[in-house]
């Protein structure tokens, strides 16, 4: 019989362990050796409206701090009656366990840069000798370790964007053909197929979409973690 695998959260907090994101109240910080204390009991647990909201690893993109803050990353538990609603999960009480990195403008900035990078392949494609958008990401990278200015940031991401039009219209080209295709095609079966196909499609494509959307978030929370686990070293706190 295998024991199943208990699901990790996480928590982002405020630098002094309090809400980013509505709530009330301060959390227990960890030590080095022992998490910290569970937050009192909470009665008729809601998500969000009551209780103490956790949420995976794969929503951390979701709740980051606001533009201009930092927070804590922090991983925690929970116990007693809870209530999920989509990613996040509400608990009677919860806890940190251990802060694991530091969200703030560095961190923030180069996470964003290594997601960015992730998806050149896909627009190299498409205009294989093209390096703007190589050269922004590097501004990006640059400007988040105070080695440019907002000028020639600026700069390189609108001529990345220039990139990314050019792009984009040819990539629209090769699909007008295949848009065609799929029109002859439903064109051609009767109104009641169509309608099943359509049925079909939209659940096959809402699973798809879920199914995408998780493993994108899975893999952004893990460059997040990696650099903000990063900056907490640095920063030494």
């Amino acid at each position: 019989m295998t024991t199943q695998k208990k699901p990790k959260f996480y928590k982002i907090v405020s630098p002094e362990f309090g809400p980013l994101h509505g709530g009330s109240g301060t959390w227990f910080a960890p030590t080095k050796s022992k998490p910290g204390k569970w937050m009192p009991k909470v009665d008729n647990v809601a998500a969000c409206s009551r209780g103490y909201h956790l949420i995976p690893a794969k929503a951390i993109v979701e709740w980051l701090p606001p533009t201009g803050g930092a927070g804590l990353l922090c991983e925690a538990e929970g116990r007693g009656a809870s209530d999920k609603d989509g990613d996040k999960t509400a608990f009677a009480q919860a806890r940190i366990i251990k802060v694991i990195g530091l969200l703030d403008e560095v961190s923030m900035r180069l996470a964003a840069a290594d997601m960015a990078e992730r998806v050149l392949p896909i627009f190299y494609k498409v205009r294989p000798k093209d390096n703007r958008p190589a050269l922004a990401i590097q501004a990006a990278r640059d400007f988040a370790l105070g080695k440019i200015g907002d000028a020639a940031r600026d700069a390189a991401w609108a001529a990345a964007g220039d990139a990314a039009g050019a792009a984009a219209r040819a990539a629209a080209r090769a699909a007008a053909w295949a848009a065609a295709w799929a029109a002859a095609r439903a064109a051609a079966g009767a109104a009641a197929r169509a309608a099943a196909r359509a049925a079909a499609w939209d659940a096959a494509w809402d699973a798809a979409w879920d199914a995408a959307r998780d493993a994108a978030g899975a893999a952004n929370a893990k460059i997040i973690i990696a650099q903000a686990r990063k900056r907490l070293k640095e920063v030494g706190q």
